[in-house]
C-alpha cells in the first residue's frame, strides 16, 4: 500500500503545483452525493471528493466508505461499534459508471476553493490516504463518509464556512431522518429501532443532521466561506454527472413487522382462551415464546455495551433480553418467580414508550408477553388465595 501512496503522489504532484500558479487554474474539487440504493446498507446514500485537473485529465475520487466484509469478526465488531472504516482512491470514470450501472443518480458540487486551498486538500488527501492515517473507527451519526469529507473541505479553506441559519420549525431526530431513507423498506426500519435507543429520539441540530449524504448537499448549496477578502458562495457550480434512476426491485417479506405482531397478538388471545376453559397452561408455546424473543434479546442487551452512543439507552431490552434464557426450567415447572419479574419489564416498557420510540410492533409484542404472564400467574393466584381462605 505504500507503493500506492507513492503512485498517487507522484500523478497528482503536479496538479497540486499547477493550482497554486496564477495563470491556468484548472483543478476542481468537488462534493460527490450519491442517491440511495436498494442494498440494506445503501439506502442512505453516499458521499465522496472529487479532485479533477481539467487540462491533464488527472481525475480520482476520494471515498471514505471502504470497508472489508471478510475482516475476521466483522459482524462482531460492527455490533460493538468497532467498525474501521477507510479512505480508498479510485478514478473518477471508474466510480462514476459504477453509479450509473447500479441506477443511482450523483450530483457534483464543485467547491469554490482559491488555489492555496486547492493545493492545501490535495496534501491533506495524500496525508491522509498512508497506511497509518487512513483508517479510522466508523460511526454511522457521527463520524462516516459523509462528515469525514465535509471536515476535509472545512479544514482546508482559509476563511469559515457559514452554514444557512435554521428556521423555527422543530428539529427532527435522528430516528426520523432515517426512517425517510427506509419508507418501503419496513424490516430494514425495523432492525433499525431495535437497535438504537431513546438517544436517537433526541432533536438533532444542523451540522448534526449533516450525517446524511443529501443534507449535506443542501447545506452546501446555501454555505458561504468568509475570509479576509470578504464573502463568497461555498459551492461554484452545481451538476447531475449521472442520472439514473433505481431498477425496480422484486417484493420483499410480503407481511409488515406490525402484521406479523398484530398474529402473534390474534395466536396469543386464542391460546390463552383455549388454556383458560381447559384449566391447563400450553408449557411448549411459553418456552418456545421466549425463547425467540431471548435470542433476539441478545443483540440487543450486547448493543447496550456497544461504542454507537445511540444503543446504550435502548429501553427494549426490558422485553428483549436473555433472562427467559436462565429461568427456562422454572418455565417448565411452572415457578411464578419469573412471570413475576418479567410482567414488571414488560410493565416498564410500556412506560418506556414515553420517552423513546420503539421498532414497529414491539407494543403489541410486550402485550403477548403479558398476556402469557397473567396466564401463568393466574393459576398461582388462585392457589394462593385457595390457601388463604382455608388459614
Amino acid at each position: 500500500m505504500a507503493i500506492a501512496v507513492t503512485i498517487m503522489l507522484g500523478v497528482m504532484a503536479p496538479l497540486a503545483s499547477r493550482a497554486q500558479g496564477r495563470a491556468a487554474d484548472s483543478v476542481e474539487v468537488s462534493l460527490l452525493t450519491c442517491a440511495p440504493g436498494n442494498e440494506i446498507y445503501s439506502l442512505y446514500g453516499h458521499t465522496a471528493l472529487r479532485y479533477h485537473d481539467l487540462r491533464t485529465g488527472g481525475d480520482w475520487t476520494f471515498n471514505y466508505g471502504v470497508f472489508n466484509f471478510n475482516r475476521p469478526f466483522f459482524v462482531l465488531r460492527f455490533v460493538f461499534g468497532l467498525t474501521d472504516y477507510e479512505l480508498g482512491i479510485m478514478p473518477y470514470a471508474a466510480f462514476r459508471e459504477e453509479y450509473r450501472r447500479n441506477g443511482r443518480w450523483v450530483v457534483e458540487q464543485v467547491i469554490n476553493l482559491t488555489p492555496e486551498e486547492k493545493a492545501k486538500i490535495y496534501y491533506a488527501l495524500a496525508e491522509n490516504y498512508r497506511p497509518e492515517n487512513r483508517t479510522y473507527r466508523y460511526n454511522y451519526f457521527y463520524d462516516n463518509c459523509t462528515t469525514r469529507a465535509r471536515d476535509m473541505i472545512e479544514m482546508c479553506i482559509g476563511g469559515t464556512v457559514e452554514y444557512a441559519a435554521a428556521d423555527d420549525t422543530p428539529q427532527p431526530t435522528y430516528r426520523q431522518m432515517i426512517h425517510e431513507k427506509t419508507k418501503g423498506y419496513p424490516w430494514a426500519e425495523f432492525g433499525d429501532d431495535l437497535c438504537i435507543g431513546a438517544k436517537a429520539d433526541i432533536e438533532a441540530d444542523d451540522r448534526q443532521q449533516q450525517f446524511l449524504p443529501e443534507n449535506l448537499m443542501r447545506a452546501f448549496s446555501e454555505a458561504t466561506i468568509t475570509d479576509g477578502n470578504g464573502k463568497r458562495p461555498l459551492v461554484k457550480e452545481t451538476r447531475l454527472t449521472v442520472d439514473a434512476s433505481l431498477p425496480a426491485t422484486e417484493g420483499g417479506f410480503p407481511l409488515t413487522p406490525r402484521q406479523c405482531a398484530y398474529i402473534l397478538l390474534l395466536l396469543s388471545v386464542a391460546i390463552a382462551v383455549v388454556e383458560a376453559r381447559r384449566r391447563k397452561t400450553f408449557m411448549a408455546w411459553d418456552i418456545a415464546l421466549f425463547t425467540c424473543t431471548s435470542v433476539a434479546g441478545i443483540v440487543v442487551t450486547a448493543l447496550l455495551f456497544s461504542e454507537h452512543p445511540t444503543t446504550s439507552t435502548n429501553l427494549q431490552a426490558l422485553v428483549l433480553n436473555p433472562l427467559p434464557l436462565f429461568f427456562l426450567p422454572s418455565i417448565a415447572k411452572r415457578k411464578p418467580t419469573f412471570w413475576r419479574i418479567f410482567a414488571v419489564l414488560a410493565t416498564l416498557f410500556l412506560i418506556g414508550a414515553m420517552f423513546q420510540d420503539y421498532a414497529d410492533g414491539m407494543v403489541i409484542v410486550a402485550l403477548c408477553l403479558l398476556i402469557r404472564c397473567a396466564a401463568n400467574l393466574a393459576p398461582a393466584c388462585k392457589q394462593h388465595k385457595q390457601r388463604t381462605d382455608k388459614a
